[in-house]
């Protein structure tokens, strides 16, 4: 009973402000008309005769030329006038030779100062002076003259009103926010999103509370409160809050961690209040709050009242979570790319129950991803394997997988084809992966393109004798912000990597730069990059992953970060020592395999795209040379 008692009475507040509102403009239009007539009220003489008589009833014949003020004051001192009538915006004058003839007088200035004033003792007018309260002899500015002043006078007492009456109603809306019910639940099921198995399977809980209370309040068990979703942009959280809206039958409110900010100090904790007001109202209700960590966390510094507020709203939010009031058939589900922000009460039992990891999708299921996308795009029968697509995509989210579908159309109608086949989906790979080609082989110089292919040939080189990955091209046309590439995929997803492959992956950074020193006796600026993801990795591999060459194990990361700072020189000397380990590694096996990487700069050159099938081919072929060259070699020892 309680939400209709505080709604009937915020409609009788409605009722009675638009009744105050609506006799204030009653009032003021009266008091404006009874101010204009007591203006120009004067007394009227008891009879009238002669020309006086007909200017009170019929003033026309006088509006046809008019004079000025001094030619009328002339004709009163001679007198030659025979009457004078004075209207709210003009004089009338008749002579005694029958002229008629009238004079501007807005807002009866003139007569009120010179004409209506008291005549000398015992001296009496030589005219008859008439107030002629309906006489219309204005001229078109004396009337938007008095429209303006009238709607003036109406202004200055209705905009202080109107201000009063908009500040209340836009207070009003701030303090209710954003938020409302969708129309009808969600219609996106579990089943609808594809992947997260891990996810799902932590929201069936939630599920079963909402759809059957039943079963855990009989065993006297506490519902969970929150639900903190966590993971990378675009893996599906959003998806994952409004399936578990859709399962339940229940309603579904989508906010942001913003929302709750505002300009006006208080209008965020109303704000809050209103939220779960409307969700206990509704229940059973799932809030989404996307983007959680915009709420921030607590602070004690007293930075100001920006900080104040944000506090002040956080305290409320925590308070309606878990304070007095119930919160049965309410589960909230947050989700954020950066749970560190949150406030550690908010994290707590009682708060946000429960952590829930969304992953990036697997192969099998960025297959099925891609291949639900595609369902939408007109495409060659039999032509997709999208099995390899899923092994070029590793590491991808659902978001992006989406966008290459997309972009694989849009690929395809720029080359003119009529249906989506597998070529435009590997150039939409490319583009998500790498870069779309920009053009900029038109600026190179011979010298740099030259340049370009060995260093990209000594990449996939290293990477196709080291077994990192699979190499599927190398080319020389510029894409992004990369003037080369050597495109390696995984087989499949990893999550642990061993020492030698993180050693294997330094190897295949420095490939290009050890491939320039050994062509040309000299690297150039195009391995910056390189160097700094080879750096990168080196620096993990002593600091934190205990892969020194002298056995230290400490972890820098176990320790604070204004004292892990001081800790780096030693660990940057070590990574220095790998990395120059690596890079000699590195160059002997080009030194090994020179003929290979001339091969592949060449056709590089040549062809602007090598297969990652002719590189693996042409290192049998050099294998095989070599093991010949040996056989016989041993051949003429014997």
């Amino acid at each position: 009973m309680k939400p209709a008692r505080n709604s009937l009475r915020s409609r009788f507040g409605r009722y009675i402000a638009c009744g105050v509102i609506a006799a204030a403009l009653v009032a003021t239009v009266g008091f404006l008309h009874w101010r204009h007539e007591l203006r120009f009220a004067r007394p009227e003489p008891a009879a009238l005769t002669g020309v006086a008589h007909q200017m009170r009833h019929d003033a026309s014949a006088w509006t046809h030329q008019e004079k000025d003020a001094s030619e009328m004051l002339r004709d009163i001192r001679a007198q030659n006038v025979a009457a004078i009538g004075v209207s709210r915006d003009a004089i009338l004058v008749s002579t005694l030779k029958g002229e008629r003839y009238y004079v501007a007088d807005h807002d009866g200035a003139f007569s009120n100062a010179l004409l209506l004033g008291d005549l000398k003792p015992g001296s009496a007018a030589s005219y008859q002076l008439v107030w002629l309260p309906d006489a219309d002899v204005r001229t078109g500015m004396a009337r938007w003259t008095e429209m303006f002043d009238r709607t003036r006078d109406v202004l200055s007492l209705l905009l202080p009103v109107l201000m009063i009456g908009g500040i209340f109603w836009f207070m009003r809306r701030e303090m209710r926010g954003g938020a409302r019910l969708l129309g009808e639940s969600p219609a996106l099921r579990f089943d609808d999103v594809i992947g997260a198995g891990e996810a799902k399977a932590a929201l069936a809980d939630v599920r079963a509370w909402l759809t059957e209370p039943a079963q855990f309040t009989g065993m006297g068990v506490r519902a969970p409160c929150g639900i903190l979703m966590t993971g990378g942009p675009g893996v599906g959280k959003t998806r994952l809050a409004q399936a578990l809206a859709g399962e339940c039958g229940a309603n579904f409110i989508a906010i942001t961690g913003s929302y709750f900010s505002a300009k006006y100090y208080g209008v965020g904790i109303q704000k809050v209040k209103h939220l779960f007001e409307l969700a206990r109202k509704n229940a059973p209700t799932v809030i989404f709050i996307d983007e959680a960590d915009g709420l921030g966390k607590r602070t004690d510094s007293g930075g100001g009242p920006v900080e104040a507020e944000s506090n002040r709203i956080i305290n409320q939010l925590l308070a309606e979570m878990d304070g007095f009031e119930s919160n049965e058939g309410v589960i909230i589900v947050a989700a954020t790319n950066h749970p560190d922000n949150l406030d550690d009460a908010l994290r707590r039992p009682g708060r946000f129950d429960r952590t829930v990891q969304v992953r990036l999708p697997g192969l099998e299921d960025r297959a099925e991803i891609l291949r639900f996308y595609a369902a939408n795009l007109k495409t060659k029968a039999d032509d997709i394997d999208f099995n390899q697509l899923a092994r070029l995509t590793t590491g991808l989210s659902p978001a992006t997988l989406s966008m290459i579908a997309n972009q694989a159309g849009l690929v395809a109608r720029k080359a003119g084809a009529r249906e989506v086949g597998a070529t435009h989906f590997l150039e939409a790979i490319k583009i998500a992966r790498i870069g779309d080609i920009n053009g900029a082989e038109r600026a190179l110089s011979d010298d740099e393109r030259t340049r370009i292919a060995v260093h990209e040939a000594g990449h996939g080189l290293v990477a196709a004798l080291l077994d990192t990955g699979v190499l599927e091209e190398v080319t020389i046309l510029p894409r992004g912000g990369a003037l080369g590439v050597a495109l390696i995929t995984k087989m499949q997803d990893k999550h642990l990597y061993r020492e030698t492959e993180m050693r294997n992956e330094i190897q295949v950074l420095l490939g290009g730069r050890n491939a320039e020193l050994l062509m040309f006796d000299e690297a150039s600026s195009g391995a910056a990059h390189d160097l700094q993801e080879a750096s990168r990795i080196s620096l993990d591999m002593v600091s934190k992953h205990g892969f020194n060459a002298d056995g230290n194990l400490f972890s820098l990361a176990a320790l604070p970060q204004q004292y892990a700072g001081l800790q780096l020189k030693n660990s940057i000397e070590h990574a220095n020592a790998l990395l120059h380990d690596l890079s000699d590694a590195c160059l002997a096996l080009l030194q090994a395999n020179e003929p290979v990487l001339r091969a592949i700069a060449g056709q590089l050159l040549e062809s602007e795209t090598v297969p990652g099938e002719t590189v693996y081919r042409l290192i049998r072929e050099h294998a095989a040379a070599v093991a010949d060259a040996e056989a016989d070699a041993e051949a003429l020892a014997a």
